[in-house]
């Protein structure tokens, strides 16, 4: 009973900032620096100033865009090196597993120099595909797909080989339908990573009109934040991972509790 009244203060405690972020965005522009928890009268005044000031659909669907195909490209790259990890033998293959996996401890400022002065001789720079391409390979990625493969019954494998399927074939009709909690896990995590990218995107993009943390900054000063905008477009920025998360609940909940009883 005690450890459920630890985890319940907790949890009100970890929900609270996001309450107070949206009772923030729902006042009128004249309560903003109000104390009163409840947000009342409530308006939408604070919307709508944002959306005067930037583009909040643009900046949507820009960050829906580049969170989407990093997130993807990360788990395409994840399943194909994960897979051959743990379905193939060759030589060296522990050594080359935790090499790819020592890139992970690899720190972001060693590596944002080297791949600034690449996407700047490809041309990339200030555009959309350069803040996504040199993220398409995540080795947590690698890491946590390869832990549910290991545990794959290889009787399924050989049975799909003496069938005649390729090693292709066996990945996309056997092993996939099979991980698909544990895929829907790892995107879900993947795109939320990429959604709440800023350092990466602000120096790529060089303007703030293009991803929506980018946009934020916007209603940012030297002479003060303007707090209500600021508060409503990041409760928008919020609403597709709460959607995303709602769409793959059931997915997430069963591989984690999976994952738990191993």
């Amino acid at each position: 009973m005690r450890g459920h009244a630890v985890l319940a203060v907790l949890g009100v405690l970890c929900v609270f900032p996001i309450y107070w972020l949206y009772a923030t965005a729902l006042r009128r522009p004249e309560d903003v620096y109000s104390q009163n928890p409840l947000p009342w009268p409530m308006s939408l005044l604070n919307v709508v100033d944002a959306a005067a000031k930037v583009d909040v659909v643009g900046l949507m669907v820009n960050t829906t865009a580049v969170a989407l195909l990093t997130a993807l490209g990360q788990l395409l790259t994840a399943l194909l090196a994960a897979y051959a990890f743990a379905a193939w033998r060759f030589p060296f293959q522990r050594l080359l597993y935790l090499a790819f996996i020592g890139t992970w401890l690899v720190p972001f400022q060693v590596t944002m120099l080297p791949n600034y002065s690449l996407l700047l001789q490809l041309g990339l720079l200030n555009t959309l595909a350069g803040v996504v391409v040199p993220n398409l390979c995540s080795a947590l990625g690698v890491l946590l797909l390869r832990q549910h493969l290991d545990s794959f019954p290889k009787e399924l494998l050989e049975a799909s080989a003496m069938d005649g399927r390729s090693s292709w074939t066996t990945l996309w009709t056997v092993v996939v339908p099979n991980v698909r909690p544990a895929l829907a896990a790892l995107s879900i995590l993947l795109f939320i990573n990429a959604w709440n990218e800023y350092f990466w995107p602000a120096m790529v993009l060089q303007r703030s009109n293009a991803v929506i943390q980018l946009g934020l900054r916007s209603f940012m000063g030297t002479e003060g934040n303007d707090w209500g905008p600021l508060m409503a477009l990041a409760g928008l920025a919020c609403l597709p991972i709460f959607a995303l998360y709602l769409v793959l609940q059931r997915h997430i909940v069963h591989a984690f509790v999976r994952s738990g009883l191993k």
